[in-house]
């Protein structure tokens, strides 16, 4: 058995570039200069959420710019400490622990994002799943990996039943009605994230920037020279390259993979990516990459749309206002959008 780089693949961005390929290239970290005018850029990391998160900030001066990443950093955290399950007084662990005794009440976040991720399920017809994470323990992604007996997986099917999950909005309560059933945003709770830390981030002062949270990526105004923020997506079958490239202005890109976490048995790719429906790693795509004008319509479509596959997949992108797709299929071939094809350059 052959297992991916885990340890490495936590803190590489999903998409090739969480530090600017072009735009930026020239203009990170540069300070204000006296008797210029020009808004300054710069940049700065931290640990959270469980990943490298980089944000960059373009204003008038740098102690904006330094105030409107602070602030950013710091709503960041506030969201972790609600929707992190590795937190265990996080809003979402207390959900959990109570799966199959009573509803909790939660803050008006933590009932946007569930809200927000049951809208994404019924876009991808179920393919986003927030209860996945039963399956997923039995694959051992996270730890010891393994190919579970078809037996076990039938025994879980019940536990991943989105219906299962009562929200009532008016009492501002969530309730798992079966015991062992298990809430994860993992899939869509960065993107989310993503778009409150721009938010604030404006509201500090900002004029444009970028919030990346590993591969979750939310760009906002412009760069200081005018330019759009250009990234790279990695290519997912070689090791270090770029697949294309594409130009961002008040968007987002998330990006799903088969490379991102996975181990290989006779040959075979097991991924992390399950079929909500089989309990199996989803087939058909190698990648899915989604823009979108919202992080956390990006974040959940990537997954989701992987498990549709690329037929299904791209006609529900070309459906969506607002949302494009680049999809590489599992021979290879590189799906584009309709909307995105004057914007992206294709490298392989």
């Amino acid at each position: 058995m052959r297992r991916s780089s885990q340890d490495s693949n936590a803190v590489v961005a999903r998409v090739v570039g969480a530090a600017l390929l072009v735009a930026m290239s020239t203009l990170e970290n540069c300070a204000s200069i006296p008797g210029k005018t020009e808004p300054v850029l710069l940049r700065r990391a931290q640990m959270h959420m469980g990943t490298l998160v980089t944000i960059t900030a373009t204003a008038r001066t740098e102690a904006v710019a330094q105030a409107a990443m602070t602030a950013g950093f710091q709503e960041i955290r506030r969201l972790e400490e609600l929707l992190s399950t590795w937190i265990p007084t996080s809003e979402l662990s207390r959900v959990n622990q109570a799966a199959g005794r009573e509803p909790v009440k939660v803050g008006q976040d933590t009932m946007r994002l569930l809200n927000r991720s049951q809208e994404v399920a019924g876009l991808t017809e179920g393919g986003f799943n927030i209860a996945i994470g039963p399956a997923i323990d039995a694959w051992g992604f996270y730890g010891r990996s393994q190919i579970p007996e078809a037996a076990e997986l039938v025994a879980l099917r019940p536990l991943v039943d989105l219906e299962q999950i009562h929200l009532d909005p008016l009492a501002g309560t969530v309730y798992l009605v079966r015991p062992g059933m298990r809430i994860d945003v993992g899939g869509i709770g960065k993107g989310f994230t993503a778009d409150l830390a721009v938010e604030v981030m404006k509201n500090a002062g900002a004029l444009g920037g970028v919030v990346a949270l590993s591969g979750d990526i939310k760009t906002f105004g412009l760069t200081p020279d005018g330019t759009r923020f250009v990234f790279g997506i990695k290519h997912p079958r070689k090791e270090g390259a770029i697949l294309a490239r594409v130009e961002l202005q008040d968007e987002a890109i998330s990006t799903a993979g088969d490379y991102e976490r996975y181990f290989e048995w006779n040959d075979v790719r097991y991924h992390h990516i399950l079929d909500p429906q089989t309990l199996q790693p989803a087939h058909g795509c190698q990648s899915v990459t989604v823009v979108a004008r919202e992080g956390v319509m990006a974040d959940g479509l990537d997954t989701g749309i992987f498990v549709m596959g690329p037929q299904r997949g791209m006609e529900l992108v070309e459906k969506l206002a607002g949302v494009e797709a680049i999809i590489v299929d599992q021979a290879g071939k590189v799906l584009v959008s309709s909307g995105l094809k004057d914007r992206i350059q294709i490298i392989q």
